[in-house]
C-alpha cells in the first residue's frame, strides 16, 4: 500500500525513469543505435576495399584491351599466343610452371 501511494504521489520521478530506460535501451541497440552503427561502419569498410578491388581489375583489364585496339602492341600479341595456345617455335622448348 504504501508503494501505490508512493507512485501515485510520484507520477512524474517514475515516468522519467521510464523514459530514460527507454531512450538508453535504444541508443545501445536499436535500429539506430550504437551496435547497429558499428555494424554499418563494417560493411561500409568492407564496401570500400571491394570497390578498389574491383578498380583496379577494371584498369587492368582497360590497359589489356588498350593493347589489343588500333595500335597493335605486337609483344603482347605474341605473350597471349603463347600463353594460351602452348605454341612456340621448331627449336624452343616451352616450361610451364605452375
Amino acid at each position: 500500500m504504501r508503494l501505490f501511494n508512493f507512485l501515485t504521489k510520484k507520477k512524474l520521478l517514475l515516468l522519467n525513469i521510464l523514459l530514460t530506460l527507454y531512450i538508453a535501451t535504444n541508443m545501445v541497440g536499436g535500429e539506430r543505435g550504437l551496435i547497429s552503427y558499428f555494424e554499418k561502419k563494417k560493411k561500409q569498410q568492407n564496401l570500400v576495399e571491394r570497390e578498389q578491388l574491383l578498380s583496379e581489375k577494371l584498369n587492368e583489364f582497360e590497359k589489356k584491351n588498350l593493347l589489343l585496339s588500333t595500335n597493335l602492341n605486337l609483344d603482347y600479341v605474341d605473350k597471349l599466343y603463347r600463353e594460351k595456345l602452348k605454341f612456340g617455335k621448331k627449336d624452343e622448348i616451352i616450361i610451364t610452371l605452375k
